[in-house]
């Protein structure tokens, strides 16, 4: 009787505990539905731009260079200090350079002597000179005796030979006066040559005061006094800081966004925590074939001292003032093993969007508007739970 009723208990307890694992698998076959919030997609519009790499440069950099040879005789402007346009910022010895043009002068002078012209007013082109004067009264005296002569001949008192002679005469004394005024005419204008000469050499003597070409600074002092020049030797840098020139290599992708008189703005590590604004000026219209980028020069809205030429900058250049791009929650972005993932929330399941972010956008960041429209509902929780076509309710 006790192994019928021992064996009576087994079966029952084998019973029960068949029942209660067919239970657990029955739950365990039935997923769990994962409540999860939803925030829409929306389609927003911001300002697109990228940053470019850059210098700044001088609006104008000139070597000031002596144009005739000399010995330095001072020097006015060093290395640091602002010098004002037409400002003498080196000399050089003229004492060679007024001796030729007191020979110059002298040469005129002998030449208007010849002229019988005064040497101290020699602007007014000569209509006589003593020779032609002296020519013209021989003429005047030898028309006189051929008119004489003429009258004469008819009558008989004088020969035919002596009528010949004056006849000749005459005419020699209308050469005379030709040459004279040929003389003069040549005479006058080795006048001109000689005044020509004289206007170069006082040049060369108002180019022995080296100036500067405009208001600027100069950055380098190439000579010392008593040092010889010669001709075209490079004396000082002077550059000219306002408007400095942004140069700016921009890529290919953005080339086309760029329109002249559109305004950027620009940092450096030199100057930290402050925007500094340009006004795009120049384009090149070509692009380099290496780098595929297109040199761009913008200049600087507002003078400060504080930027220098040479200076490495970083410049922002807005390519789209309201683009209009899709964009999420951060909330929704699930980041794993290096892919980002939204899950759109459509008939109660979950559908995986993977995506390259865009542009951070505060509070949302960009997604592709291939992979997601506005308006719909990604997920912000439980994203670590959720893979594509899980069951969910919000």
């Amino acid at each position: 009787m006790r192994c019928v009723a021992l064996l009576a208990v087994l079966i029952t307890f084998f019973s029960c505990s068949s029942e209660k694992k067919a239970t657990a698998d029955t739950r365990a076959a039935v997923p769990e539905i994962l409540t999860v919030k939803t925030a829409p997609a929306e389609l927003r519009s911001v300002e697109r731009s990228i940053l470019i790499t850059g210098s700044l440069q001088p609006d104008e950099s000139v070597s000031v260079s002596s144009e005739v040879a000399g010995r330095v005789s001072r020097i006015s402007g060093d290395f640091g200090q602002t010098v004002r346009k037409g400002q003498v910022v080196a000399e050089l010895e003229t004492t060679e350079f007024q001796i030729d043009i007191d020979r110059k002068r002298a040469a005129i002078s002998q030449t208007l002597a010849r002229l019988g012209l005064d040497p101290n007013n020699f602007e007014k082109t000569p209509v006589s000179t003593p020779t032609i004067r002296q020519a013209v009264a021989q003429l005047e005296d030898a028309k006189s005796k051929y008119d004489s002569a003429a009258k004469l001949v008819q009558s008989g008192d004088i020969s035919r030979e002596r009528f010949v002679e004056l006849e000749k005469a005459l005419r020699a004394r209308e050469e005379s006066v030709a040459a004279a005024k040929d003389e003069m005419r040549t005479q006058w204008a080795s006048v001109a040559a000689l005044k020509a000469d004289l206007k170069l050499s006082e040049k060369h003597k108002a180019d022995t005061q080296i100036r500067a070409p405009f208001d600027g600074t100069i950055s380098a002092r190439m000579v010392s006094p008593g040092q010889y020049l010669k001709e075209n030797t490079p004396v000082m840098t002077v550059v000219k800081n306002f408007p400095l020139r942004l140069r700016l290599d921009v890529p290919e992708s953005a080339a086309s966004s760029l329109k002249l008189g559109a305004t950027l703005t620009f940092t450096t590590d030199a100057i930290s925590g402050e925007a500094f604004p340009a006004v795009l000026r120049e384009l090149n219209p070509t692009l380099d074939p290496k780098s595929r980028t297109l040199t761009a020069e913008a200049r600087c809205s507002k003078s400060d001292p504080r930027l220098r030429p040479g200076m490495f900058v970083q410049a922002k250049l807005v390519t789209s003032a309201a683009a209009k791009l899709m964009a999420v929650p951060k909330a929704a972005v699930y980041n794993v093993a290096g892919l980002s993932k939204v899950f759109v929330i459509a008939n109660g399941r979950a559908s995986e969007k993977r995506f390259v972010p865009g542009q951070d956008l505060g509070g949302f960041i960009e997604v592709p508007g291939d992979q997601v429209v506005a308006g719909d509902l990604v997920a912000i929780t439980q994203l670590p739970m959720l893979t594509n076509n899980t069951q969910v309710r919000q």
